[in-house]
């Protein structure tokens, strides 16, 4: 099989587990809370991602104890899992689906500012332009298409939504800014990331769970929004001769997303949902034509 299509099946198959992921965190979230799906899932992803960053590599836990990468664990695991997933986790429980995945979106567009911020990169029109253009997204999608009225129906988890899209950004750039591999850092983070957690569920929180039932929507998040969905990601751009372009191939998911809510949940569509949607990604594409080789470095759904 020839290498490019390799990558376009790995991209493909994480759009396709990604797309999934809205709706069973909405169901999964009808048994446990936030914190405790966080426990489980990262337990869990962290188990998938070991045996996978293992078996790549031949390395044993005893390189992370070292003292300069386990500063870097704690800090990639409390920006993500622990922090983005508690704060995302949040907004769902918050918000229909549809809404929480469309504002969550707007990664990108943190990613933008912070390039600016953080690595230098230059503004231009067409930047500030694509900015506009999401930002009018997320306007339409928060008051559910009554851009005039400025009312909106859960202002907590609309902020959780979109300061979750910060959250990633941050972790985004330290990722970028850390030299490691890509399988050691995402298993780095999420290592000390479930640490983090499991200090937070013993300290403030519950093991049990209202639904036991609920702990396998946990382990289905685990698997495949978090595990193999990074992992199949990474490959496909590790085998890719164009990362930008197929890391565009990230947009499918929350098209596709918003069919499985309809499906599954049950959750009748908002015209606003859909074309904040649109907004959002039209002011990703405009910025996309400048950060696209960026872009393909580390991308996420």
């Amino acid at each position: 099989m020839k290498t490019e299509l390799k990558s376009t099946l790995y991209t493909l198959g994480t759009v396709l587990m990604w797309s999934t992921s809205a709706t069973a965190f909405k169901l999964t979230l009808n048994g446990m809370n936030n914190i405790q799906l966080l426990f489980y899932s990262s337990l869990i992803s962290t188990i998938v991602l070991g045996f996978f960053y293992y078996r790549k590599t031949h390395t044993t836990l005893k390189s992370f104890f070292k003292k300069e990468k386990i500063l870097s664990g704690i800090k990639l695991g409390f920006a993500n899992p622990f922090l983005y997933y508690i704060i995302l986790f949040k907004a769902y429980s918050l918000l229909k689906a549809q809404e929480a995945l469309a504002l969550n979106f707007t990664w990108p567009i943190a990613i933008s500012v912070f390039s600016w911020i953080f690595l230098n990169q230059k503004k231009n029109k067409t930047i500030i332009a694509g900015l506009l253009v999401a930002f009018i997204g997320v306007i339409i999608i928060s008051t559910r298409g009554n851009i005039f009225d400025l009312s909106f129906d859960s202002p907590l988890g609309i902020s959780l939504a979109l300061v979750s899209s910060i959250v990633w950004a941050s972790y985004w750039i330290m990722n970028l800014l850390d030299k490691r591999g890509d399988y050691e850092k995402l298993f780095n983070a999420f290592f000390y990331g479930t640490i983090l957690v499991t200090i937070y569920v013993l300290l403030f929180d519950s093991f049990s769970v209202e639904k036991p039932i609920s702990i396998l929507g946990a382990v289905y998040i685990g698997l495949f929004e978090m595990g193999f969905g990074f992992i199949f990601w990474l490959k496909g751009l590790e085998l890719s001769t164009n990362k930008a372009r197929t890391s565009t191939l990230a947009y499918l998911s929350p098209f596709l997303s918003l069919a499985v809510i309809a499906l599954v949940l049950g959750e009748p569509l908002l015209f606003s949902s859909i074309i904040g949607l649109g907004f959002i990604i039209g002011g990703i594409s405009l910025q996309h034509l400048n950060f696209g080789k960026m872009f393909g470095i580390f991308s996420k759904k």
